[in-house]
Parts: structure tokens; C-alpha cells; sequence
């Protein structure tokens, strides 16, 4: 029986894994698709973001999220039971889409394909790293070694050591295809530079597509046909010699209230929260009063989008949740307070 393909699909927070799956879902072309979602945080907020996005190609009882921890950490406990699951199914997906959270190293993820039960059952038909460009044309995430010992040496007192660098070299270091994401944002000059940076943490032949809202033709993303799990030794990690790396280096938590009166200040306030104790990621739903949909969130550094996206379904607890990402040591308690008073009415 011919293996079932699997893509995982990597990238940095924020970079617009769940707006490309969206635009997958919504394309399928008649394909019967599973998706794992790996979510960082206690809530399901992109699972729920892409539930209903096409129900005849993705039901929602095939929409699995896992949110007991990273999925490189916990492949043993979490990934591969839900893997055999959906393999043992009596009407098994024709193809199975992994989103990974973005603190995911994507390696030690590809390595469990290798895993006796699943190996002749499955295989990884390609693994994308969606890049931010936009975030990295701003110097947001730097993956040039050379450039950060260079800047260690003229001022000792940064710490160059930052996890987000070594997480973005890795994703692209196992990629068998890059979506430079967000691209209508940048000039073209600009892509050209970055795509040159990339292809220096990219193996041969690895392409680099442009893309605006994760719009990719799903002939491009899926049938790449690379078994990934088979040329593991061609796809180097920074943490080949170190299985047991961890993420606590960041922090992350969930605020849940009730209807907001209106979506402006909101925003307003997010954008100087934001700015003022350097957030990395905020995304989650919003529920306006007097609006029958939910409202969207999706804010990466100074950068909120928002949208509204289905109604409430009749059985579902309207409520504002919003899952809040930065690096060790944000201040918990202020982000909390100055959130939660918007999120329980406060209108300007």
C-alpha cells in the first residue's frame, strides 16, 4: 500500500503558517486532507481559526491540535499517537498537512517518520518554511553568523546568543521549499537581498517562492515528493548534539473576556501595549457587541491585522481570547491588566 505524503509546514511566529493553510484548505482541488496543528499556548486559537475553512476537504473531526507542548519536544507522547490514528482510519486522508508552532525545530519531527509503525505508512512529502519577509526586511530576525560576531565584537554587552536566530536557520536548514511570505509589503530590490540571505541556509536547490496572504497554488506546496525522513543527514540543526533543547526562552499566556464595544480603541491600545513591552506575537478572537461574527487578531511586532471571520455559531460562548507571545521576562501582570480592561468593555 503507497505511503500516505505528510507536509510540515515551519516557520517563525507570525510569519503566516495559518493564513497559508487557510488558502490551502480553501483550494484542496478535491483532496481529502488531515491537519495537526501544533499550537504554542493553552488555547486553540488556530485550530479554531481554520475549522470550516472546507468542510468536504477537511472535516473538522480531521483538524487534530496538539497543545501539550512543542511537537519536537513531545513527538513520543503526542505526534506519533495521533499520527497512527489517522492512519488507522477506515477511510484514511489522502494527504496530511503539519503546521508547527513556530519555536518547532522541524528535524526531530521529520526523524519520527522514521519510526517503525509509521515509516511504512507515511512519509514526509515535503517540509515549507514560511518566511516573514516583511519582519526580516526589517532586520527583525538576523541569520548571518558572521554579521552577529561582528556585532558581538563592537559591543559585548548584546547578547547575540538569541534563541530566534538558531530557530530560523534550522527551519530553513530542512526546508524543501521556502515561501517568502508577505512579499507584496517589500520593494523588489529589497526580496531580492533577502532571498540571496536565504539561499546561504538553504540546501541545493531548494526554491524560494514570493507570496501575499499565503496565496500558493496547492499544486506548488503539495507533491513535492522529497522523503525528507530518508536525507535527515543533509538537513543540519543547530541542535544535532543536543536533542534535549527547550524553549524557555520565551513565555507565553492566554486572556479571556467578554464583548468589546467597538474595534478601534482596541487596536490603539494593542499597538502601544505592543510597542511598549516589546511583544513578539498576539493573535486570538474578539467578540464585538453587536456584531454577529467573530473578530480575527493577528499582530506580529507593530503590525495588527485584523478581520472578521464566520458568525458565532449558535452553540459556541461568545468571548474575547487572546494568546500573548514575547520573550522571557515580559511583564506578565502589566500586559494582563492593560488587556483585560479592554477586553471587558473598556471603549477608549
Amino acid at each position: 500500500m503507497s505511503r500516505i505524503p505528510t507536509t510540515v509546514i515551519t516557520g517563525f511566529l507570525g510569519a503566516g503558517k495559518t493564513t497559508l493553510i487557510r488558502h490551502l484548505l480553501e483550494n484542496a482541488k478535491g483532496r481529502r486532507l488531515a491537519l495537526i496543528v501544533n499550537e504554542f499556548g493553552d488555547v486553540g486559537v488556530d485550530g479554531e481559526l481554520l475549522r470550516g475553512c472546507n468542510e468536504e476537504a477537511c472535516p473538522e473531526d480531521d483538524i487534530v491540535e496538539l497543545a501539550n507542548g512543542c511537537i519536537c519536544c513531545t513527538v513520543a507522547d503526542d505526534f506519533l499517537p495521533t499520527m497512527l490514528k489517522l492512519l488507522d482510519r477506515p477511510n484514511p486522508p489522502e494527504h496530511i498537512i503539519i503546521e508547527t508552532s513556530g519555536l518547532a525545530l522541524p528535524k526531530p519531527l521529520v526523524k519520527a517518520f522514521q519510526w517503525p509503525d509509521i515509516r511504512t505508512r507515511a512519509t514526509v512529502d515535503g517540509v515549507l518554511a514560511v518566511i516573514d519577509a516583511d519582519a526580516v526586511s526589517a532586520g527583525r530576525f538576523a541569520s548571518d553568523e558572521a554579521a552577529l560576531a561582528l556585532a558581538r565584537a563592537a559591543d559585548p554587552t548584546l547578547d547575540h546568543d538569541s534563541p530566534l536566530e538558531e530557530l530560523f536557520e534550522d527551519q530553513l536548514a530542512c526546508a524543501d521549499l521556502v515561501i517568502l511570505n508577505k512579499a507584496d509589503l517589500v520593494d523588489t530590490g529589497k526580496l531580492g537581498q533577502i532571498e540571496n540571505d536565504i539561499s546561504a541556509d538553504t540546501r541545493s536547490g531548494v526554491k524560494v517562492i514570493r507570496a501575499s496572504h499565503g496565496a500558493v497554488d496547492i499544486g506548488v506546496l503539495l507533491g513535492l515528493v522529497a522523503g525528507a525522513e530518508d536525507d535527515l543527514d543533509t538537513r543540519p540543526s543547530h541542535h544535532d548534539a543536543d536533542p534535549d533543547h527547550d524553549h524557555d526562552d520565551f513565555d507565553s499566556f492566554v486572556l479571556k473576556g467578554g464583548d468589546i464595544d467597538r474595534i478601534e480603541p482596541l487596536l490603539a491600545a494593542m499597538s502601544e501595549i505592543i510597542e511598549t513591552h516589546d511583544i513578539l506575537r498576539i493573535k486570538g478572537l474578539v467578540s464585538v457587541a453587536g456584531k454577529p461574527a467573530r473578530m480575527v487578531i493577528q499582530a506580529v511586532g507593530p503590525r495588527i491585522q485584523h478581520h472578521y471571520d464566520r458568525s458565532w455559531k449558535a452553540e459556541e460562548v461568545r468571548q474575547s481570547q487572546l494568546v500573548v507571545i514575547g520573550q522571557k521576562g515580559i511583564d506578565q501582570p502589566a500586559i494582563e491588566a492593560a488587556l483585560l480592561a479592554l477586553l471587558n468593555g473598556a471603549s477608549a
